[in-house]
């Protein structure tokens, strides 16, 4: 098919891997960093929450914030990523993605500082201010899944595409670990400035007033490398794929390129009009045609996506309580505000630095190696393996002598999520679909994600509490427990091992390889059927 391919085009699938490759995995990996450390920043501070703006007088336990407002404050910026991944993810197909990408970068900037600076008489005010900012907060978030994907997979070769995407989504992995560290740093500096007793010492005097500071300068800081790379955002040209198959603009595609690949490249506009204007290439999303070729493997990257992200997110945003009730972390009113916040984000820290950072870039190293569809099978068998190995034996894992290995198999569970279905769940999507509609398509399976998070971090808050009424969190009904919901979890990873063969392998293929581009209408080249979805698997040649 390469040489029915623009000039444009295959110069960049055999490029070698060059400096420019690097500067747009920083570029685009800046803003996932920016948006893991948003996205969880906030797990780090809903007790400190609780304690400030919930106490209540004579309590036995430190305040906590109400169901209804922990689950808004946790789950509202998922709400604004899911609509920013669809709204984002279409505009992107319609503008262009360089110029949506800076739009979602400013919102970002701008609503993480906001967040910090929430207001208000009352603890009700000062939570509505923080949720509609994380809501806006999210919709930026939500813009640069979509757009740092597209752009990455089309600035990428096909040899090393799979590296390059799975590179930039690594960098959550590194947010989630810089939030952790700086609030350890913050939390250190204020506990030693601020020292207090511990709640069952002093219930008012364990939380001073300046711990309102702690929570508000850790969300604030997320604005930092956002604000630092949009300068280079905005000097990236568009990519070829969208300026050439999109915009059908074959001159400025080829000028764009021929200053990145430093190589003198042929502007060929009658070929892309030929390209563009064939039947096979003018479909819509709500296509009968779009369906025959696509609607397999959008129900591949969405289901896959949103079993994932339901398991995921349920352990990442509500560890702090698993650690809680295996006595990882000490009961809350042993300590005092400040020293809750350090205990909390040191677990954390620990748990992205052994598994999630390492799990991220195993992927990285083994995805154009292994493949997609293998290392996304894996992923999956053993999260569910762990996660029975967790819950089955569920009360020999809470007795202190065992509680290491908790956290060891634990962090295992993590380790496959980012080897595995974490990386990519967000890679294939970037490389299956037509340019035209490729940013729309990952924007509605991140979309999917999202959901699943959401019913992840909503419905995990009411099921993990405890089967004992005098043993739930204050306000809450009583829920399955933590060992059953760990059972739960485990079921869902299952569902995604069967949800994964409708995904096809898109290692060393060309992006108009998968999509079909180039077909002819009659669609010959029933390699890459969608029915064919298992002779679309290749084997690594070594």
């Amino acid at each position: 098919m390469a040489k029915d391919n623009l000039q444009v085009l295959n110069a960049l699938d055999v490029a070698k891997t060059q400096w420019y490759h690097f500067t747009a995995i920083i570029i685009a990996g800046m803003g996932f960093f920016t948006d893991a450390y948003d996205l969880f920043c906030i797990s780090l501070v809903t007790k400190l929450l609780g304690r400030i703006y919930y106490h209540v007088d004579g309590a036995a336990k430190p305040g906590t914030l109400p169901p209804n407002v922990s689950a808004a404050v946790n789950g509202v910026a998922f709400c604004g990523t899911l609509a920013g991944q669809l709204f984002f993810g279409w505009l992107g197909d319609k503008m262009g993605r360089k110029r949506v990408y800076g739009m979602t970068l400013m919102l970002m900037v701008i609503c993480s500082v906001a967040s910090g600076l929430s207001f208000g008489h009352n603890a009700k005010s000062v939570m509505a201010t923080l949720c509609f900012f994380r809501f806006w907060l999210g919709f930026g978030i939500g813009g640069d899944y979509p757009l740092s994907a597209t752009i990455m997979s089309e600035y990428a070769n096909k040899k090393t595409r799979g590296a390059f995407i799975a590179a930039v989504f690594a960098m959550q992995g590194f947010g989630i670990m810089a939030g952790g560290i700086f609030a350890i740093i913050i939390s250190s500096a204020f506990k030693a400035k601020f020292d207090a007793p511990a709640y069952e010492v002093d219930p008012l005097g364990s939380t001073v007033s300046q711990a309102d500071f702690v929570w508000r300068i850790i969300l604030m800081v997320g604005a930092l490398p956002a604000a630092l790379t949009y300068y280079w955002r905005m000097k990236m040209p568009e990519t070829a794929r969208y300026t050439a198959l999109v915009a059908k603009n074959a001159k400025q595609a080829a000028s764009d390129m021929s200053k990145v690949l430093q190589v003198d490249l042929e502007a060929e506009q009658q070929k892309v009009e030929q390209i563009t204007e064939k039947p096979a290439n003018a479909f819509g999303l709500f296509s009968r045609e779009f369906l025959r070729r696509h609607g397999l493997h959008l129900l591949g990257t969405t289901s896959t996506w949103f079993l994932l992200d339901i398991a995921f997110y349920s352990q990442n945003l509500f560890q702090k309580d698993i650690f809680s009730a295996i006595g990882w972390i000490p009961p809350a009113k042993t300590m005092n505000a400040i020293e809750e916040v350090y205990r909390i984000a040191r677990a954390q820290t620990l748990i992205a630095l052994c598994s999630t950072v390492p799990g991220y870039w195993f992927t990285v190293a083994f995805i154009d190696k292994m493949g997609r569809f293998a290392i996304q099978l894996m992923g999956f068998f053993f999260m569910t393996v762990f996660m029975f190995a967790l819950a089955i034996p569920y009360n020999h894992w809470t007795h202190k002598d065992n509680r290491i290995g908790f956290v060891m198999i634990y962090s295992l569970t993590f380790f496959f999520a980012n080897f595995g279905p974490n990386a990519t769940t967000f890679v294939v999507p970037a490389e299956i679909f037509p340019a035209r509609l490729r940013s729309t398509c990952h924007g509605i399976s991140a979309a999917s994600g999202k959901l699943g998070a959401i019913v992840g971090a909503f419905g995990f808050l009411y099921l993990a509490q405890s089967q004992d009424k005098t043993k739930t969190d204050a306000g809450y009904p009583a829920g399955i427990g933590v060992k059953n919901s760990l059972l739960v979890l485990g079921g869902i990873n299952f569902l995604g091992i069967l949800f994964t063969f409708l995904v096809p392998e898109s290692k060393g293929k060309s992006l108009e390889e998968m999509s079909r581009e180039n077909e002819d209408e009659n669609g010959e080249g029933p390699e890459l059927e969608q029915t064919s979805s298992f002779n679309n698997r290749t084997v690594p040649a070594y």
